[in-house]
């Protein structure tokens, strides 16, 4: 999804998109920091009558000497500018490492036979992916190193990691570019060789019950997911087209149910989905349609015994549970076991052989719901805190005794749960070490409520040291999203500790078009409602500065992806609101960008943003969109991050937004560009990559606010 999706958004939270090695960069340090300037190139075109200009349209050619050279010089400015902040990058990264316990080891989980972990050892970027077979005490066996695959690579990513029933295949999927196309391997676990099979653009892997079949979607040219092919393991022929998604609007994909009886294979928009089921044992049979799709029909579905168990919005935007028969699972036979409410969000459902997990929200918070099947007696595991974020873990075993979960807060690490079925009770497996003396009793957590113009009631959650005060002298960093119905998960941040520590309270506001109240909540931030999610975070930040958190002149905001056509537009509507503001590959070329059907991921989201082909779609967007709107405006000191291999946004985005803006903007605030020329969406893929780029980050932060004796940072026509 543009420009998240489900497996990068807590990873983007967490992660920066920065420039490769810094010294690299001073290496190549002008003689003055004089910004760079790019050239103009008219381009325009006609559209609803109206004629439109866009001089940077050049910096998206990608092989063009020139786009590259002008990428370098910005990534030179900005390490010139930032260079007198080097000794407290350093001080802050060694700061950050010295809260992580870089020898570490996951919490194992058990599936079929075997013991399944990962661990990381000091020095090493990356996991080390491992098992044992029958017991913990038991021999390892590493089934992929990382590290071993990232060498002679810049970047790397692994999405896919499916064993076989037996235990001795693991297909896998890497990526070596940050582009997001990742190509199937699969490796043969007894004797550790690679073999011959090699897929490129897999997006989704299931392996059939015979050990043998292979089922793998592949996306086209625009990055959509949308061809589904069964491969036999040794076979040197074609693999067999199973299906093709034609929608532009759907996107595929394919899995196991945790039963292990039937594949399944998605189609979804924004709005509808449509589910195709075979039995696991006969990867030859006859693929069957659950629900045919309808307009604004979504649905998801799990299976245990003889029933298909499905979450649907057919009765309702915030969902309710079905069952239905796996021999005739049409919606003539649906029978409804939870009916929809309006106050209660299902999100996701998990079925086991003898219960069912709901995983809920209400009143913006997760919940989770666990049904025997039996009995029919339902229970709720209760949180302590006010603000969190719950998540299923590992689960793969259908006739579980527990069910595992991770749970974290502002001021509690990442922790592991076993939730006992039959004694209700959750017993904590594993909580992320913090090396260095963390105290949580230190810290303070508050969830409030800003009041938007129209009345709507935006959550925000809070996180400081004791003993700030709530004057209006605090630093603030105010962070949102707002977009694809996503909720902003409450976690926790070793390296966040460095600015509570030194005094910045850090908030999280859940506005209109994410999720965080339910799909209603998403309904009103999309489409012809956009623009209430600028409403809300300006009024968020008008609420935190009334009730003296912050004060304008103290208050950073941080926005990526679609979160960073967040703070775009808030800057364009009210730049004096703001002190600083990062832009995380941000989303900011909103019409250009839904114009060019070419581009991953456009065609799809028309039901997000609408489609600017339609007057009345392109009128509402214009009345946004960061790009079109930058003028003549003292804007705050701004860091904009972007990253050449971006499949989501593409880094011509940020590039021309910043070239465009730095023609027009007033002042002298600083307006940094940062461009990592190796990696995509995420940033650096390298543990200790990503740490060294988050202390630069921080480094903008402490240096704009002049926090901590940090040095200024530079202005605009500094020696």
């Amino acid at each position: 999804m543009r420009r998240h999706d489900h497996r990068s958004l807590l990873r983007l939270l967490l992660l920066t998109v920065l420039i490769p090695a810094l010294a690299l960069l001073v290496a190549a340090t002008p003689a003055t920091l004089t910004p760079p300037v790019a050239k103009k190139i008219q381009k325009t075109e006609v559209l609803h009558g109206e004629t439109r200009q866009d001089d940077y349209f050049w910096l998206r050619e990608k092989s063009d000497p020139e786009v590259i050279k002008y990428l370098e010089s910005e990534n030179a400015y900005t390490a010139a500018m930032l260079k007198p902040t080097e000794k407290l990058q350093e001080d802050l990264y060694k700061e950050m490492l010295g809260r992580i316990k870089e020898t570490d080891l996951s919490v194992p989980y058990r599936k079929g036979g075997y013991f399944y972990y990962s661990r990381t050892e000091q020095g090493k970027q990356y996991p080390i992916h491992c098992r044992k077979k029958g017991s913990l005490d038991a021999p390892e066996e590493i089934t992929i190193d990382l590290n071993e695959a990232a060498k002679g690579h810049s970047f790397l990513s692994m999405s896919e990691y499916e064993v076989s029933d037996d235990g001795k295949l693991l297909a896998y999927a890497l990526d070596f570019t940050g582009f997001r196309q990742y190509t199937m391997f699969v490796k043969n676990l007894a004797t550790g060789q690679t073999l011959s099979e090699k897929v490129e653009r897999v997006d989704a892997v299931a392996w059939a019950a015979d050990n043998q079949a292979l089922f793998y979607v592949v996306e086209d040219d625009t990055k959509r997911p949308c061809r589904m092919y069964r491969h036999r393991l040794g076979a040197t022929g074609a693999d067999d087209l199973i299906y093709e998604e034609k929608d532009e609007m759907f996107n595929l994909n394919v899995g196991r149910t945790r039963s292990g009886a039937f594949i399944l294979a998605g189609s979804g928009s924004h709005t509808a989905t449509e589910f195709r089921y075979l039995p696991a044992g006969t990867p030859d049979g006859e693929w069957k349609i659950i629900s045919p799709r309808e307009k604004e029909h979504e649905y998801d579905v799990e299976h245990a015994g003889d029933l298909f168990y499905i979450r649907t919005n057919s009765g309702g935007r915030n969902f309710r549970l079905v069952t239905a028969p796996v021999t005739s699972p049409g919606r003539e036979n649906w029978k409804e076991i939870v009916p929809y409410r309006a106050s209660v969000m299902i999100e996701n459902i998990d079925s086991f052989a003898k219960q069912y997990v709901l995983y809920e929200r209400e009143d913006g918070l997760q919940q989770i719901t666990i049904t025997d099947l039996n009995s029919g007696t339902s229970q709720r595991i209760q949180f302590p805190e006010a603000a969190y974020a719950v998540f299923p873990s590992n689960n793969p075993e259908f006739d579980s005794q527990a069910l595992r979960y991770s749970y974290q807060s502002h001021i509690t690490p990442s922790s592991v749960f076993d939730y006992d079925f039959q004694k209700r009770q959750s017993r904590l497996l594993k909580q992320t070490e913090v090396l260095g003396g963390y105290d949580p009793t230190q810290y303070m957590t508050e969830r409030t409520y800003a009041t938007a113009s129209d009345g709507a009631r935006v959550p925000i959650a809070l996180v400081y040291r004791k003993g700030v005060k709530k004057d209006g002298s605090a630093p603030m960093m105010l962070y949102a999203y707002g977009s694809y119905g996503f909720p902003s998960p409450i976690t926790f941040s070793s390296s966040r500790l460095s600015l509570l520590d030194r005094g910045m309270i850090w908030a999280v506001a859940g506005i209109r078009g994410g999720g965080e109240m339910g799909k209603a909540w998403h309904d009103q931030g999309r489409m012809m409602n956009k623009r209430n999610t600028f409403i809300d975070f300006i009024a968020s930040a008008e609420y935190l500065i009334a009730q003296k958190y912050t004060s304008k002149e103290r208050l950073v905001i941080m926005g990526g992806s679609a979160g960073g056509l967040l703070v775009g537009a808030v800057i364009n509507m009210r730049p004096d609101l703001f002190a600083a503001v990062i832009a995380k590959v941000p989303f900011v070329d909103v019409i250009n960008t839904m114009l060019d059907t070419t581009l991953p991921l456009t065609v799809g989201e028309f039901e997000e943003w609408g489609n600017p082909q339609n007057k009345d779609d392109y009128n509402y967007m214009k009345s946004y969109c960061p790009y079109s709107n930058i003028g003549p405006k003292n804007y705050p000191a701004m860091l904009v991050e972007t990253s050449l291999n971006d499949s989501q946004v593409m880094y011509h985005e940020p590039a021309k937004y910043v070239a465009k803006m730095r023609a027009l903007k007033t002042g002298n605030n600083p307006l940094l560009l940062r461009v990592n020329m190796s990696a995509g969406h995420g940033g650096s893929s390298g543990r200790y990559d990503a740490l060294k780029e988050t202390a630069i980050d921080y480094a903008f932060i402490l240096s704009v606010l002049h926090m901590d004796n940090a040095p200024p940072l530079k202005r605009v026509g500094d020696v």
